[in-house]
């Protein structure tokens, strides 16, 4: 018997790109560089700021050091804690999805590979922090997703287990998650996968909107 959700944020649960483009083009400007389109940087989240501005300086022609990505990394964390839910929005059907999962008493919690600070920043922003009981972020255990250990951690948190619980994400990296935890996982279509359709992922489910999970 199911008794928990657990869900993937940026891609999933709030379309995040909006602010994190705005982030990666002011930590551009820092250093005089020109701005990215956003469907570049769209097919970039998803592996952490610090792969984004790697990837935008490589669209730059660019040669980079760690220390430059350092220092724009920092730039851009600056620009989006300030920044973080401007253009933000819960994706169509999620404030609807968690409020009946809450009210037929599921247990929610989030586990994404965000940092845990930008992650609470965010929720609570949008006023959905009060719907989860746990939220583990990036940064909350020494590793992240794609390893299993993010997925146990909120299940223990929870009270529950991996099988009792669905795991809600919208790339490789949740399906690699889940199946390492032994949590059934259930993937959505609209989120940032780079390009790759999730049909051929191997979850075990595709749902088009979170609605359809009620």
């Amino acid at each position: 018997m199911t008794d928990t959700f657990l869900f993937d944020l940026d891609g999933t649960l709030v379309d995040t790109a909006p602010d994190l483009h705005h982030a990666l083009n002011s930590s551009l400007a820092s250093v005089g560089l020109g701005s990215v389109d956003i469907k570049l940087t769209r097919h970039w989240v998803g592996h952490g700021a610090r792969k984004m501005i790697s990837s935008a300086l490589e669209q730059h022609n660019e040669r980079f050091s760690n220390a430059l990505v350092e220092e724009l990394y920092e730039n851009f964390l600056e620009y989006y804690r300030q920044h973080i839910a401007i253009f933000s929005k819960p994706f169509l059907g999620v404030r609807l999805t968690i409020q009946h999962l809450v009210k037929k008493r599921f247990k929610l919690g989030v586990v994404t590979n965000k940092r845990f600070d930008l992650s609470e920043l965010l929720l609570k922003e949008l006023n959905l922090l009060s719907y989860f009981r746990v939220v583990v972020g990036g940064d909350t255990l020494s590793v992240a997703k794609p390893k299993p250990d993010p997925l146990l951690h909120a299940c223990k948190e929870l009270g529950t287990t991996p099988e009792q619980a669905i795991f809600v994400g919208d790339s490789i990296t949740d399906v690699t998650c889940a199946r390492g935890a032994g949590c059934p996982i259930v993937l959505v279509p609209y989120g940032y996968n780079q390009g790759v359709s999730v049909s051929t992922l191997g979850a075990d489910r595709t749902v088009e909107s979170l609605v359809d999970l009620i």
